[in-house]
């Protein structure tokens, strides 16, 4: 059994996943089904569930990023498995809550397989998963890791839908029923691993030694306080065993 704190993991990734599709879905399906309105919607989604979910789970909400952070080893093995199963979960749930608001069904598949389609996905998740990166890596406040990742969703997806539907998730893509595995799953995947790579090569180990020059001041400024407390002690030493002194002259007298 899943103790409280991994229920709750995947709870919040299986809820993410299933809002943010269903966002995507009610405006994919809206009088504004324009690339830059789904984009901007999917967004503002993602950014408003980072600040509310964040803390819990990571607030991944893709299979995509999932694998590119797996990649970095920033999630293990088994926590990765378990993220996407409840990610899918929450994109067909949603879904067919979709369906049963709108009565909309019998919608075809359209994932074929386009070079063009692969090359947009790969990018625009590429430029997702290194703001995703960056906000990680920087460990900013929640507020700015919010505006973030929610700006790079938003123009990794506007960007992508130049040559796509500028999905970047896999989940996402197989509710919208544009699910190809060389066109919609392999792109995320690869943009995301490169993405999250890239960055890491690139700028953590910057990062890495400024933490330990940060580490190795406080140290020496540690040392340098130690003797001055010696010091203290040992002038309070003389003190006390002059006082004996004092009490023997006493008696003589």
């Amino acid at each position: 059994m899943f103790r409280k704190n991994k229920l709750a993991m995947l709870v919040s990734e299986f809820l993410g996943t299933g809002i943010l599709t269903l966002a995507i879905l009610a405006m994919s399906h809206s009088q504004l089904s324009l690339p830059y309105f789904i984009a901007t919607t999917a967004g503002i989604t993602f950014a408003l569930l980072v600040v509310a979910l964040s803390g819990i789970s990571g607030a991944l909400f893709n299979p995509a990023l999932t694998i590119g952070l797996w990649t970095v080893r920033k999630i293990k093995t088994l926590q990765a498995a378990s993220y996407i199963i409840v990610q899918f979960l929450g994109a067909a749930v949603a879904w067919y809550l979709f369906v049963y608001f709108t009565q909309i069904d019998g919608i075809q598949n359209n994932g074929a397989y386009d070079a063009r389609v692969l090359v947009a996905e790969v990018l625009g998740t590429f430029i997702f998963g290194f703001a995703f990166a960056a906000a990680l890596y920087q460990r900013v406040n929640l507020g700015l890791k919010a505006v973030m990742i929610g700006g790079g969703l938003t123009v990794g997806a506007l960007i992508a839908s130049l040559g796509s539907a500028g999905i970047l998730n896999p989940a996402v893509a197989l509710s919208l029923h544009q699910w190809g595995w060389g066109t919609y799953v392999l792109g995320p995947i690869l943009g995301s691993v490169v993405g999250f790579n890239l960055y890491n090569l690139l700028f953590v180990e910057t990062e890495v030694a400024e933490v330990a020059e940060a580490k190795a001041e406080k140290k020496v400024a540690a040392k340098a306080t130690k003797p001055a407390a010696k010091k203290t002690s040992a002038t309070k030493k003389p003190a006390t065993k002059k006082a004996p002194a004092k009490k023997k002259a006493a008696a003589k007298k």
